[in-house]
């Protein structure tokens, strides 16, 4: 497995789970209160992480909960706050969102000093902070923070991620080299089985797909064939390995939680990446943030 920045990076999540459990009730009062109607936003992996907030945070009866691509929100819901998930603070469709908003804006980023603070209240988290174009520790500690917000207890996942990170590389063996990877979960597992599918695609150039579970069957199975694979975040549903194994592809599954299972598919970029020569963290025609101009 390659030394690197972003291998760092990857290892250092269960520690910073810790960390952003331990923050949460800093940021109680800027964080959304129960009932009120919320829109979430971001672009890319922050995007994801917008999703995977928004099913649990209505799953709990706490209020609707939209989330939106920066670019396509529709804020003129009777939204009562508007999160943003911004990792750089740069990112331009994000700023354009917040501007556009009149009510309460709470905005979640890594480093100081972005043009993203003058726009919201703000949780600035630079101890999370990433070196490498890809993220990953940022975005899983946003989530932290925000699921520990919403009243659960991380301190499983945070002992998951430690025994991920602690296993033989030859358990990702029935993946390593597939020609071609469907991601599927259900409500936090399906946000997040976007997020992996994004990964592999940006760190290593890989074919991998993305579905609702439910929906895998209703079309995107065809795909499936030996030398391929399907991997589940988080619980499979009913009669679901039987049907992939129909297909000859190889399932990944595990009883970790999805947030400890993004950290497999985490390690897995860097090993496909290393057996194909590519820098994980430096993806081709990708920059840290997307500044367009006005």
């Amino acid at each position: 497995m390659p030394d690197s920045v972003l291998e760092s990076e990857i290892r250092s999540q269960p520690d910073c789970w810790e960390t952003a459990v331990s923050l949460a009730g800093r940021y109680r009062d800027i964080l959304p209160a129960a009932g009120e109607r919320v829109a979430v936003i971001g672009c890319g992996t922050s995007l994801y992480i917008a999703r995977g907030y928004s099913y649990l945070r209505e799953s709990r009866g706490l209020g609707v909960t939209d989330a939106w691509p920066a670019s396509e929100a529709r804020l003129g819901r009777d939204y009562d706050r508007l999160v943003a998930i911004t990792r750089s603070g740069t990112t331009s469709e994000v700023l354009a969102a917040l501007e556009g908003f009149q009510g309460p804006r709470t905005v979640i980023t890594a480093p100081e000093g972005t043009p993203v603070h003058k726009l919201g209240d703000t949780i600035t988290l630079p101890e999370f902070d990433e070196q490498a174009v890809v993220q990953t520790r940022f975005a899983t500690s946003a989530l932290a923070l925000l699921r520990t917000h919403l009243g659960e207890d991380l301190t499983p996942v945070i002992e998951q991620g430690r025994a991920v990170l602690a296993a033989p590389s030859s358990d990702l063996d029935g993946v390593r080299r597939a020609g071609q990877i469907s991601f599927v979960g259900m409500g936090l597992g399906a946000a997040l089985a976007e997020e992996a599918a994004l990964k592999l695609r940006e760190s290593t150039q890989s074919w991998t797909e993305s579905y609702v579970a439910t929906e895998y069957r209703h079309g995107p199975v065809s795909i499936a064939e030996p030398g391929r694979a399907v991997w589940s975040l988080g619980p499979l549903v009913p009669g679901f390995a039987p049907d992939v194994a129909a297909t000859g592809a190889h399932l990944e599954h595990t009883r970790n939680d999805p947030m400890a299972e993004l950290i497999r598919v985490h390690l897995l970029c860097l090993l496909r990446a290393g057996d194909l020569g590519l820098d994980p963290g430096k993806p081709r025609n990708l920059t840290r943030s997307v500044i367009l101009d006005s």
